[in-house]
């Protein structure tokens, strides 16, 4: 198996050797659709990928304050990510709800009221 190192238009190309019999449809060249997996990671608390989330790395973010209409900054402890989400190692709970949009422009404020 070979994995080409450049993505081009959000697609990567992959060479794999099928094992067995093929079936009749199959030919050279063929273009199919996949994931692959690299790692993963069982009972883990995890977020959609925050703006400005690296990981392993501790930021704040805004944690909204159940039954009012209010998000505290709160420390984050992130860990690894994908594309899309990060795991959270400390800071949130499960059921939590957060902003991961660019809050920057609160960067001055531990509180904010949202509309």
């Amino acid at each position: 198996t070979r994995v080409d190192p450049a993505v081009e238009q959000g697609t990567v190309k992959v060479d794999a050797q099928l094992d067995g019999e093929l079936p009749r449809g199959a030919r050279p060249d063929l273009t199919i659709d996949g994931t692959i997996e690299l790692e993963r990671l069982d009972d883990v608390i995890y977020v959609g990928r925050p703006a400005f989330g690296q990981e392993n790395n501790t930021v704040g973010i805004f944690k909204l304050v159940s039954g009012s209409s209010e998000a505290l900054r709160t420390p984050v402890k992130l860990g690894r990510s994908s594309v899309n989400s990060i795991e959270i190692v400390n800071g949130l709970q499960p059921g939590d709800q957060v902003i991961l949009s660019d809050t920057s422009a609160w960067d001055a404020h531990e509180r904010i009221r949202l509309n």
